[in-house]
């Protein structure tokens, strides 16, 4: 069953590593500003291991090696950029990463590589059968922690996103096709292989020893029509003959059949228009969580992650929440979810809330009424009309004549009443609705705010870069959303590390402390050190 370690760790007079320093060394090594300590401090002994103890039970058994020193390695992998090779490396020879870990001792174990990687894979495991993220969990949990000994100010946020593109390369529809149908057959064992017609087995056999990108070039478009034909037949047949059986490939073959292919009336199977094949569709069956999405003309095949962080002038700013989803979602579907995790975190409500236009939408006209919602924009062509409701109606003003119209509501039955309204113009009626209206109203808000207000929201563009700095060309090593989001809450958290190192380094600015913990913290490091002094001057004696 499980347990939790012991977070207080007993140093050894002659294997501790601060005993084997000489003076500078030990200075630097005890300074507890320098990133090591405070990362120890501030993460690691910060995350409670209650919430990962639904991964072991009787069965299982209780882990073998403290979950902070394991959660805290999977920080430190994603905060430095390292492989697992190089983070075993620094965990077993360098002071300052065991350090960061806890391991003060020069022989203090550390993790074997099996017992890591069973932890992430029962994090990854537990989450898409039960659909909780243990990882944000803990991040929240540290981050209320650190939010509290910090009194930082959570009343004001702000927000922004990035596309990431996933660990794939480009595929064309034909690829994935032929690739999804391959790993499909090729996951059959000898026995279910016998069920498919020696004719099909042929064919896919065929098909098998191909190769898909070398396919799309020595083809005619109509050659390459009629072969999505035939496999469109043969993954009909095979998931008739296979109907019912619950494995990713066959889950992922019925997937990619819905989406690349139609059953006409006369059962006959038809190739989907290009028209008709959503963004969602798979890009590559080796990540088929990731989406396609187009953006200022720069094409991404990959997911989408939302940062939410603080943005006090008198105050630490922390990040509160991090999402990722696929690429093709809204950023306006972050918004509400994101704010209540923050309210949660801080225990503050929240009073101003800074975005770009993307995140802009009448749904948070009253969802959100009491936050003042601060957009640096809105998307899309600012329109020739400006709209303004008096007490005889809409006036409408015509930004480039400087004319003013009074509009005229539209009756309709299908309609309530002001609903819509027009004017008339050489060209016909021009039309105008209540979110017309609406969009004018927060345009001159937006134009009546400071610069200085405006600006606010700039910094999180900052947080951004250092999310994601340490990518190349904005695309991951990893494949499927739980690894991403457990990637950006990582990135997160470093950062966070980071602007809490930055705030104690300022004069005056140190965390909540009591004045006995003070006393008893000061009492213990010098009884230690007066141990390991006489420790050290009796084996100089002997």
């Amino acid at each position: 069953m499980f347990r939790k370690s012991n977070k207080t760790k007993q140093l050894d007079a002659f294997t501790s590593v601060t005993s084997m320093l000489d003076d500078l060394a030990s200075k630097q090594f005890n300074d507890k500003g320098h990133w090591h300590n405070q990362f120890r401090n501030q993460i690691v002994m910060r995350i409670d291991e209650s919430i990962f103890s639904v991964l072991f039970d009787s069965t299982t058994g209780a882990p073998n090696a403290p979950v902070r020193v394991l959660i805290g390695m999977m920080i430190l992998k994603e905060s430095f950029g390292w492989s697992d090779s190089q983070l075993y490396e620094h965990c077993r020879f360098d002071l300052l990463t065991r350090s960061a870990l806890g391991m003060f001792n020069i022989n203090d174990p550390l993790p074997v590589e099996s017992t890591y990687y069973l932890l992430r894979k029962r994090i990854y495991e537990y989450q898409k059968g039960n659909g909780e993220d243990l990882v944000e969990k803990s991040f929240a949990q540290i981050t209320h922690e650190q939010v509290r000994a910090f009194d930082v100010n959570g009343k004001s946020i702000r927000m922004d996103s990035k596309l990431i593109g996933s660990n794939i390369a480009f595929s064309s529809r034909y690829e994935n096709i032929h690739k999804t149908l391959n790993i499909f057959y090729k996951s059959l064992d000898k026995s279910s292989k016998l069920k498919i017609t020696l004719t099909d087995t042929e064919q896919i056999e065929i098909l098998a020893g191909e190769e898909p990108s070398k396919i799309v070039y020595r083809h005619t478009k109509e050659e390459i029509t009629s072969r999505l034909q035939l496999m469109g037949v043969l993954i009909y047949k095979l998931l008739h003959c296979f109907d019912g059986m619950q494995t990713e490939s066959y889950q992922l073959l019925k997937r990619l059949f819905s989406e690349q292919y139609k059953v006409a009336d006369d059962q006959q199977i038809e190739l989907r228009p290009k028209e008709e094949i959503s963004s969602s569709s798979i890009q590559s069956p080796h990540d088929p969580d990731s989406a396609y999405r187009n953006k200022q003309n720069k094409p991404v095949r990959g997911y989408c992650v939302n940062i939410t962080e603080t943005c006090s002038d008198d105050s630490l700013s922390l990040i509160t929440n991090v999402m990722v989803d696929k690429a093709n979602v809204s950023e306006q579907d972050f918004v509400e979810q994101a704010i209540r995790s923050t309210i949660d975190i801080t225990g503050q409500p929240i009073e101003k809330y800074y975005a770009d236009g993307a995140y802009q939408s009448p749904v948070f006209d009253q969802s959100c009424s009491t936050i003042d919602m601060v957009y640096t924009g809105f998307q899309g062509v600012e329109p020739r009309y400006d709209l303004e409701l008096t007490q005889q109606g809409l006036l409408v003003i015509d930004t480039l004549t400087g004319d003013r119209i009074m509009a005229t509501a539209v009756k309709n039955r299908t309609l309530k009443a002001k609903e819509k309204w027009k004017i008339k113009t050489s060209k016909g009626y021009y039309y105008f609705t209540q979110k017309a209206i609406r969009n004018a109203i927060e345009r001159r808000k937006l134009k009546e705010r400071p610069v200085e207000e405006l600006n606010k929201r700039n910094n999180v563009e900052a947080t951004i870069f250092q999310l994601c700095h340490r990518l190349r060309n904005n695309k991951s090593k990893y494949r499927g959303q739980i690894k991403h989001q457990i990637w950006a809450i990582c990135r997160c958290l470093w950062i966070n590390l980071i602007r809490i190192a930055n705030y104690l380094k300022k004069e005056g600015n140190n965390p909540k402390k009591s004045n006995f913990g003070s006393f008893f913290e000061n009492l213990m490091t010098k009884s230690l050190l007066l141990t390991m002094n006489v420790c050290s001057e009796l084996q100089s004696y002997r």
